[in-house]
């Protein structure tokens, strides 16, 4: 199944890896980075030198997702060559994060059903749409290893020691928070389960004693092997000592709760939250600011033309909603059905399906407030939808008569694949003539390859909109002002604001950035959206054709939506 799902996932991401264009500008900054790295960057150095130099920015990002990346490119580029190496690593890197999140749903499978479910289970991956996105080749940013760690615990879960299994779920989820918090809220909701165990038998308590003691123990060690100590500040956006002290104090104080004799269980929640509490103390007296979202306080002119348009990150009901629905009646369709199968089994399965039912609500919720978090309710959703597909498929078989077969095979379609009407109905209407904005796959100036003839020019730093940053990063030798990574906000919002400006108090900004270029491509959105906020800004000039007299227009060929001047003194 492995091989078969990667075979999809090449077939639909074949043109994007023929074209060299990346799946989301974070793909591309991923790669600036390990060439960074195994270009003599210090380990624990996370700065982007050529996000608003001199001084560079200071990322977030972890260096455990570097690893798999660099140790592909490092074992190839001796016999392949070093351009070719980075494009392997490109696929291996995903699809091998794929085949990990395979092996343990497809065991999972198997060892609650059959074969034949743990082979359909692993089939619905190439099935579902936020898996595809985040797992096709090309897509080497952290959002596959988070699902894998996601897997890796609901496995450990079912594991029959309470000691290793609540061990190895909280190291995962130490490594998936090591990698990016905005997997905090399933670290809570695996808590929560093994917080039930313990209400519902106190001798389950060692499940939650060792998620606990192993999460703060995964988070501190991870913290010092890819962070270090030159870096102690409380950042808001990654695991910072903040964190480790509320781990650490809550760890600590459900292991003495653990040791102690048992209690009522209005006592116990009691403990709970007074755990809870000393440890939230201990965070917001050491970062009080960290007790917000770490974007509750961007800038507002950042966040009203950058943070809400990243479509990704945002609510479910703010997406394009004929694509996202089916993909929510699909995890829907998933929870549903285990909750079926909690009312079908009996014993010690009934309460693994009931817990089961509740990890899947809670990644749902989630996926509803972060819509790309429905990653991880569709790979918990694989093995319920799994079974179901398994029983359709078998009554599909034995139906007699045309009616209940299509009755069966209507309810195959709406549970493996609810977007099949979507799809029918864009094939059967007619384009719209009206003029759309375009992603920057789509883009006609076609910067994934006029990056590169920017290395004809001497190397300088280019002022140009926040999304085809990191395509002239990873394609020329350039700088840029800024790119969409929050920990920029200054220069991101000195970028945004040039651009709305008219040209006089553009040109200042320009100048303090020490820019010497300035690049667009003028048919993508966020051009558009720079235009429509000020007609006589700099962006508006721009597009129109009308540069102002202190830029000198810069022939590097290719399409006319590619536009670059140079800087006047």
């Amino acid at each position: 199944m492995w091989g078969v799902v990667s075979l999809i996932f090449l077939a639909v991401g074949m043109q994007r890896l023929l074209q060299g264009q990346f799946p989301d500008p974070d793909d591309a900054l991923r790669l600036v980075q390990v060439r960074d790295l195994l270009a003599g960057q210090g380990w624990f150095d996370l700065h982007q030198y050529r996000i608003d130099p001199p001084d560079g920015t200071l990322m977030h990002w972890s260096r455990l997702v570097d690893i798999p990346l660099a140790l592909v490119i490092l074992a190839l580029s001796p016999f392949v060559g070093a351009p070719a190496a980075e494009t392997a690593a490109l696929i291996i890197v995903p699809l091998v994060t794929l085949g990990a999140i395979l092996f343990v749903i497809g065991r999972l499978a198997w060892r609650l059903f059959d074969v034949d479910v743990a082979g359909i289970s692993c089939l619905c991956m190439a099935l579902f749409a936020p898996i595809v996105f985040q797992l096709q080749p090309m897509r080497i940013d952290h959002h596959g290893w988070q699902i894998f760690t996601v897997v890796l615990a609901l496995w450990a879960c079912s594991l029959r020691s309470a000691w290793k299994g609540g061990a190895l779920a909280g190291l995962a989820m130490a490594v998936g928070a090591t990698i990016s918090l905005e997997i905090l809220p399933m670290v809570a909701a695996f808590g929560g389960i093994l917080a039930l165990r313990w209400f519902r038998d106190h001798k389950d308590r060692w499940w939650l004693v060792g998620y606990m003691q192993a999460l703060a123990l995964g988070l501190i060690a991870a913290f010092f092997a890819t962070r270090g100590i030159a870096d102690l500040a409380q950042h808001c956006d990654v695991i910072a000592p903040a964190h480790l002290g509320f781990f650490a104090i809550t760890a600590v104080c459900t292991g003495l709760i653990a040791a102690a004799p048992a209690i009522p269980r209005l006592a116990l929640f009691g403990a709970f939250g007074a755990a809870g509490a000393a440890g939230l103390a201990f965070f917001g007296l050491s970062s009080p600011t960290c007790l917000m979202t770490p974007f509750a306080a961007l800038d507002p002119l950042v966040r009203d033309f950058w943070y809400i348009n990243v479509l990704e990150g945002r609510p479910l009901w703010e997406q394009k909603l004929a694509y996202a629905l089916p993909s929510f009646v699909q995890l829907c369709i998933g929870l549903f059905t285990a909750i079926v199968l909690a009312v079908r089994s009996r014993d010690w399965l009934r309460q693994w399906w009931i817990e089961y039912s509740l990890l899947l609500a809670a990644s749902i919720l989630l996926s509803l407030f972060v819509w790309r978090s429905a990653a991880f309710a569709a790979v918990i959703a694989a093995i319920p939808i799994g079974w179901l597909a398994t029983r359709l498929l078998k009554r599909l078989n034995r139906a007699r008569g045309l009616a209940a077969k299509l009755t069966a095979l209507g309810a195959i379609v709406l549970a493996l694949l609810p977007s099949s009407p979507v799809a029918v109905a864009e094939l059967m209407m007619p384009e719209s003539g009206n003029v759309q904005t375009v992603l920057v796959e789509e883009s006609s100036c076609e910067i994934r390859n006029q990056a590169l003839t920017l290395n004809s020019l001497p190397q300088g730093t280019i002022f140009a909109p926040l999304d085809i940053g990191p395509a002239i990063l990873v394609k020329s030798h350039h700088a840029v002002a800024a790119t969409g990574h929050h920990r920029a906000e200054e220069s991101m919002r000195d970028v945004i604001l040039a651009f709305t400006s008219p040209e006089a108090e553009a040109r200042q900004i320009v100048a303090a950035h020490e820019s010497d270029y300035i690049v667009i491509c003028t048919d993508l959105a966020e051009p558009r959206l720079f235009t429509a906020a000020n007609p006589q800004g700099l962006a508006a000039q721009l597009v129109a054709g009308e540069a102002p007299d202190w830029l000198e227009p810069v022939e590097v060929g290719g399409p006319e939506e590619f536009r670059v001047w140079r800087v006047r003194e």
